[in-house]
């Protein structure tokens, strides 16, 4: 029986890609919104989700951390994928002939300097993928798309340009949901633990739950605040450490935050992919 995995957006996206790269014996399940992916493995329609969290150039992906907690489900993997931006073009078209660009309006701030050096106006489209779908149903050869190679492979774009963004490190970090936790694993590479938590209402609160982790040694990589209900007063904190709730340190440092916590909800443990470095 072929298993699914669920990915927000269209074929030929980087989620798409990172679905490929990561669980390459998976059919990808394109889904309108981070939401319906979500949904796909709750009801059972795909086996994993791949939600995109952060990326090393915009940060963290809006919304995504506020939907974790409430999902329902677990991670049990991370992966990472190079961002590598292309100019896609009908058959046949050529650089000088392109005078507008369409893409995601993130993927157009990457490519400011060749766009600029080219002459070449951006059109904001509603994500990467869809906007190469766009292109080659509009048939224009002056306006180009810019996504991946995938992308141009699936709705038949030639690419004029490759690895056109400004930045040279462009990655985008992953994480991979399941309906049940996989707490057995242990990574080669080390492991990762995520989780989310809300300090009690008392001076210090966070500076004392975080003191835990320092004095047993354990390392926190990951340390963000988001408003919980559109409330000022009502913080919650997505936080990701190095090691397994089970390894002592993490148990001792884990024990200590939930005495300041009015909420610790653990998301995932989970192999420390060896791009994280």
């Amino acid at each position: 029986m072929t298993r699914a995995i669920a990915f927000q957006g269209e074929l030929g996206a980087y989620s798409h890609q990172a679905c490929r790269e990561a669980r390459p014996d998976f059919d990808a399940l394109p889904c309108r919104t981070f939401e319906d992916a979500i949904d796909a493995v709750r009801n059972a329609e795909a086996d994993l989700a791949m939600l995109p969290v952060e990326n090393s150039t915009y940060g963290r992906v809006a919304d995504i951390h506020s939907l974790l907690p409430q999902s329902g489900l677990h991670i049990v993997d991370e992966a990472f994928v190079r961002v590598h931006i292309n100019l896609l073009a009908l058959p046949g078209a050529t650089l000088p002939q392109i005078t507008e660009a369409m893409s995601h309006t993130v993927l157009l701030g990457q490519c400011r300097k060749f766009l600029t050096e080219h002459g070449i106006q951006r059109i904001t489209g509603a994500d990467t993928a869809g906007s190469a779908k766009a292109v080659a149903e509009a048939g224009n050869p002056a306006r180009a798309a810019l996504a991946s190679e995938l992308a141009g492979d699936i709705y038949g774009l030639e690419v004029l340009a490759r690895h056109i963004e400004d930045e040279g490190n462009n990655t985008t970090r992953f994480l991979i949901m399941s309906r049940q936790a996989d707490m057995a694993r242990r990574g080669d590479h080390g492991m990762i633990t995520s989780f989310v938590f809300q300090v009690r209402n008392i001076p210090a609160a966070l500076y004392k739950a975080m003191g835990g982790f320092a004095t047993n040694g354990v390392n926190m990589t990951k340390l963000e605040s988001y408003m919980v209900g559109g409330s000022f007063t009502a913080t919650q904190f997505y936080a990701d450490i190095e090691g397994h709730p089970e390894d002592p340190p993490v148990k001792l440092a884990l024990d200590e935050l939930g005495y300041f916590t009015d909420m610790l909800e653990i998301l995932g443990t989970y192999p420390r992919d060896p791009r994280r470095v």
